[in-house]
């Protein structure tokens, strides 16, 4: 599989590493902030993405302001892209219109870990566990390094959504600081940034007698590499049995998953 990669920080040089490991090579790597040339592993730099020869499909982990328009160019040259930048969300109807009108490929993901979505799950079930419980409150808080570009981040929105989908006395999350008492509705799910933090999130049962917590944190990058790099393959697979032909329309970690 020849793999472009649109962005060089810490997850671009990992996926460039792991990819190449995986026996894939890379047609390139986009980075406006880096050196054209070549990187330390050999793979030739560019600074725009129209530079970037046709690759079977591109991963991007850029910043929130660079993944639309990288998207919408993907999706005009008809490459499949697999989305790990989070924080464009606001825009994700635009996108949507904009591959499907190309009949492109579209990976999406707040998060490319298979711990997370895991968790997820796990999340949503204790929800709906507890919700009859008026006497355990609950929230939740998350931190990240502090080069991170948004918050919240995009795991702890889908996190409290799925939350608040189980739970009749939750109905709304409250991210900011507060300088007032919460209201029985309200869900408070605070961010931290930090170091060099990976990530984490954390969901709290809490009542008078006693508190349950279920979190998930991440040791390094290397579950969001391999989560991005299979659904890059997932989404290559052979689809309606045509071998190399990508699947098309927009897809999440879910899809991929199943």
């Amino acid at each position: 599989m020849k793999i472009g990669i649109i962005g060089y920080g810490k997850m671009g040089r990992l996926i460039e590493i792991r990819a190449l490991e995986r026996g894939h090579t890379i047609t390139g790597v986009v980075e406006p902030y880096g050196e054209e040339g070549k990187t330390s592993l050999g793979s030739a730099m560019y600074k725009t993405l129209p530079e970037l020869p046709d690759p079977d499909v591109a991963i991007e982990f850029t910043r929130p302001d660079r993944a639309v328009p990288n998207i919408l160019n993907l999706a005009d040259r008809g490459i499949p892209g697999v989305i790990g930048t989070t924080g464009w969300y606001d825009r994700l109807d635009e996108v949507k219109r904009a591959v499907e009108k190309a009949g492109s490929s579209l990976l999406w993901a707040s998060n490319f870990s298979l711990g997370v979505h895991l968790f997820y799950r796990l999340a949503a079930i204790a929800a709906k566990l507890f919700d009859p419980f008026p006497e355990y409150d609950v929230g939740g808080w998350e931190s990240h390094h502090n080069k991170k570009a948004d918050s919240p981040s995009g795991t702890a929105k889908i996190l409290v959504d799925r939350v608040l989908a189980e739970m009749t006395r939750k109905e709304k999350p409250v991210w900011e600081t507060l300088d007032r008492p919460l209201g029985p509705e309200e869900l408070h799910y605070p961010s931290l940034r930090i170091g060099s933090v990976p990530g984490v999130h954390a969901l709290l049962f809490d009542s008078p007698a006693d508190s349950v917590e279920i979190r998930h944190t991440a040791r390094n990058r290397e579950g969001l590499v391999s989560g991005a790099l299979s659904g890059a393959e997932w989404l290559l697979r052979c689809s309606g049995g045509v071998p190399g032909k990508a699947r098309q329309g927009i897809f999440t970690i879910d899809d991929v998953l199943g």
